[in-house]
Formats: C-alpha cells, sequence, structure tokens
C-alpha cells in the first residue's frame, strides 16, 4: 500500500472516508466496475484496504454489460472478460450483470451537408438510469448495503455545473449518499482525488484500462463541460481547488428566493 499511494493521496482517501463515514464493521461492498481506470483503481483500494482497516468488509466487483436491445449478444463477454482479467490481477473476482442499452437518435444532417451530432442526453440518462437500476437490484438480491463509485474531486465538480447549465439547479454528487430509508449507502472514496493523480496510481499498479465501447463515447455533455472548465483552470490560476471548495461552503443566505409557482 506504501508503496502505492503517496502520503497526500493515502491521507485524503482516508480523510473522504472519515468525513462522510463510508465504511462500517461488516458492511458488505459491491463495488461499480466499468473498465476505466478509477473503478479498478477503486477496486484495488478496497480491495487492499481491508489489510489495515480496523473494522471487517466484503468486497465484490461488478460490471453492468450494457448491449444493444437488437443485438443481445454484440460483443458478449469481449469487454468482459477483459475486465474479469484487470481484475484477477487484483485478487477480484468479478460478476458480470447484462444490460440493455437504450436505442440510439438517428443523426440529423446539417445545412452545410455535414452530419450534426445528435442529442444524446437522453440517451446517456436512460442508459445510466438502467445501469443504476440493475446496481441496486443485485444489491438487495445478494444482500450488499453499500455500493462503492469511482467518481473523483472533477466528476464532483463537472456534476455540478452540468446541473447548474442544463438542469437549472444547485446540486451535484455527495461522496456519501444514504438512499432507500437506509438500506442502501452510495460510496465515493475517491471524491477527495483528481484524476491526474487516480491516472498516477493506475500507472504505478500497472493498471492498463479497459478502452470504452459506449457509441456516443467523447459526444456528451460533460465532455463539453469538461472542457470549459479546463480552460477556466488555465486562466483562473487556483480556480479548480476554489470551486470544490465552494461546493462545501454554501452561503444561502446570498442565493435568490425560490421562485412561486405561476397561477
Amino acid at each position: 500500500m506504501k508503496t502505492i499511494l503517496k502520503a497526500g493521496e493515502n491521507r485524503r482517501i482516508a480523510k473522504a472516508m472519515l468525513d462522510y463515514s463510508m465504511l462500517a464493521d461488516g458492511d458488505r461492498v459491491l463495488v461499480a466496475v466499468s473498465g476505466g481506470v478509477d473503478s479498478l483503481v477503486l477496486a484495488w483500494l478496497l480491495h487492499t484496504w481491508r489489510n489495515k482497516a480496523p473494522i471487517a468488509y466484503e468486497v465484490q466487483a461488478v460490471y453492468v454489460d450494457m448491449r444493444p436491445a437488437d443485438v443481445p449478444e454484440a460483443g458478449a463477454g469481449q469487454r468482459a472478460g477483459l475486465i474479469r482479467d484487470r481484475l484477477a490481477l487484483l485478487g477480484l473476482s468479478c460478476q458480470v450483470l447484462p444490460g440493455e442499452l437504450p436505442a440510439l437518435p438517428d443523426t440529423q444532417q446539417g445545412e452545410d451537408g455535414v452530419d450534426a451530432r445528435a442529442d444524446t442526453s437522453g440517451i446517456c440518462f436512460q442508459c445510466a438510469r438502467n445501469r443504476r437500476r440493475l446496481l441496486f437490484e443485485h444489491a438487495r438480491a445478494q444482500g450488499f448495503n453499500t455500493i462503492a463509485l469511482g467518481h473523483h474531486r472533477d466528476d464532483i465538480v463537472e456534476t455540478f455545473f452540468i446541473n447548474l447549465t442544463c438542469s437549472g439547479n444547485i446540486s451535484t454528487m455527495r461522496p456519501k449518499q444514504v438512499l432507500f430509508s437506509g438500506r442502501l449507502a452510495l460510496i465515493r472514496p475517491l471524491a477527495y482525488l483528481v484524476k491526474e493523480e487516480i491516472r498516477a496510481i493506475g500507472g504505478r499498479l500497472g493498471l492498463d484500462p479497459v478502452a470504452s465501447d459506449c457509441p456516443v463515447s467523447e459526444q456528451t455533455r460533460r465532455q463539453d463541460i469538461r472542457g470549459l472548465l479546463a480552460q477556466m483552470y488555465e486562466q483562473i490560476p487556483g480556480s479548480r481547488d476554489h470551486v470544490f471548495a465552494a461546493l462545501g461552503n454554501v452561503r444561502q443566505d446570498y442565493l435568490l428566493l425560490q421562485e412561486s409557482p405561476s397561477h
């Protein structure tokens, strides 16, 4: 553990887990893996952390294999097999849950004759909702009380800006969210690390991420927001840290009153 995690990384992971009371003795934790470096590092972390944790908890990795409804066997097992291989190197087994990929919208042709990017926001929402539903159902059926997700600090900030600019509300993902009257908790132990740190940890582990086969990869609103934030961080020194700090420093007395519904 000490040779993989730098002192600052180890300290901030521990702080996130302590600040939000993410784990308790006897927890059964389902780690949602996607094949990306974030979720693979998270699986390694929670598996390895048990060696030094003062509590005992169980860890099981699970991958939701989203497939087109009209071609249910397309790519079946290929990507899942690669993910299983990565996790096997970490000493973890992985269960695969088959899921149905929503139908893609037709591509629109612009006035200049170039195919315009179709609006995929609804597709991404449906796909995420389907994956989450399958995870929740599996956790309930198998008796898991915690689902661990690989979201990091940059994901949390991006979600804030997506909600701000596209949904008209001020909200984001919390490092820990308790659902269903306390029967299930979502935890994000990497919440205090930035993307570059997680990639560096993956590099030290020798982890190669499994390439995404998402048909709308790199064509999402999140990617747009990520580009805008990169420009802001470059132009305003310190803004990356200040934005994240602001999410825990809300001055409600200086926000607008919620509009009353029109009659």
